[in-house]
């Protein structure tokens, strides 16, 4: 399917981080054929396998209005993201101001988090990032474009599950984390971009919507544990470690910025505390296929647990 006027599908954040949502975007929206332009930090490796897939890669700070507006030019459907980051919302601000400027956009998609779903202008449990997301919501929906919110719940590529599961799965058959018995949804980046790309493609139903993207059940570490299990086919157990002693003894041996050590000790403690428990059915609605369970991104990934 080409889009009548074959103008450019503005991607950023398109090199990935965590789940790679954008780069994902990318393959799917150049899988149809359809023009990209993907909007990277910097040139590298990435960057390269982007252009292997036909797309048109930009370098650019997602801060600085010149390099936006170049970005945007001539493109009329706009994915934004940014990776966690303090410079979140200024970022944010920047690309609606010159969406706004532009004047002609069918769609501006914004990458939010479900968490902004429980969230209020007084709330202040969340981590600094959650709430840079809740503002950037506030300025997207001000700046009268015709935004869609997609809210993602965590991802199953989280570090929480692909550093310190993995690890501990990888040592001694354990899920070693800060959890409780708070339940949680995690969602495959995978589904996340099909969503995504799906709206690009046929924007117009869903402008001025908000999408709340989980997995397909909401469930503890006990029950995701036997998820592993039955993919991996081995014993997996939960462990539940105590909040401070995970942060103290786990977390803080990553060596991350301070901002995203906040992030993820933030996003253990709300787990704990029941705010990821949610479902929706979003991502059936949209892509026409149910969401994908722990089990199917294990199975789909054994490379993560070999060793």
């Amino acid at each position: 399917m080409m889009m009548s006027d074959e103008r450019p599908i503005l991607v950023t954040g398109a090199a990935g981080s965590v789940g790679a949502v954008g780069r994902a975007v990318v393959g799917i929206l150049r899988q149809r054929d359809l023009p990209v332009r993907a909007l990277v930090h910097r040139e590298d490796d990435r960057a390269e396998a982007l252009r292997a897939t036909g797309a048109e890669v930009v370098a650019g700070d997602l801060t600085r209005g010149a390099d936006v507006v170049r970005a945007m030019a001539g493109c009329r459907r706009v994915y934004f993201s940014m990776s966690v980051s303090t410079s979140y919302l200024e970022a944010a601000a920047t690309a609606a101001a010159a969406a706004r400027e532009q004047g002609d956009l069918e769609v501006f998609i914004n990458m939010s988090q479900m968490t902004v779903s429980q969230m209020s202008l007084t709330s202040t449990t969340e981590s600094r990032q959650q709430r840079l997301h809740w503002l950037a919501e506030q300025v997207l929906d001000w700046s009268g474009l015709p935004g869609v919110q997609v809210r993602p719940t965590v991802f199953m590529e989280n570090p929480l599950f692909t550093t310190f599961a993995v690890s501990s799965i990888a040592k001694d058959g354990t899920i070693r984390l800060p959890f409780g018995s708070g339940r949680t949804s995690p969602v495959a980046s995978r589904d996340v971009a099909e969503v995504i790309a799906t709206i690009l493609v046929a924007p117009s139903p869903h402008i001025g919507k908000v999408y709340e993207l989980t997995g397909p059940r909401s469930q503890d570490l006990t029950g995701m544990a036997a998820e592993y299990s039955e993919a991996l086919g081995r014993s997996v157990t939960y462990v539940d470690v105590p909040y401070r002693q995970w942060v103290d003894q786990e977390l803080s041996t990553l060596g991350l910025p301070q901002h995203v050590f906040e992030h993820l000790a933030g996003m253990a403690r709300l787990h704990s505390e029941g705010r990821y428990d949610r479902v929706t059915h979003d991502i059936e609605k949209i892509i026409g296929r149910p969401a994908s369970s722990v089990r199917d991104f294990v199975t789909a990934h054994p490379a993560l647990f070999q060793g």
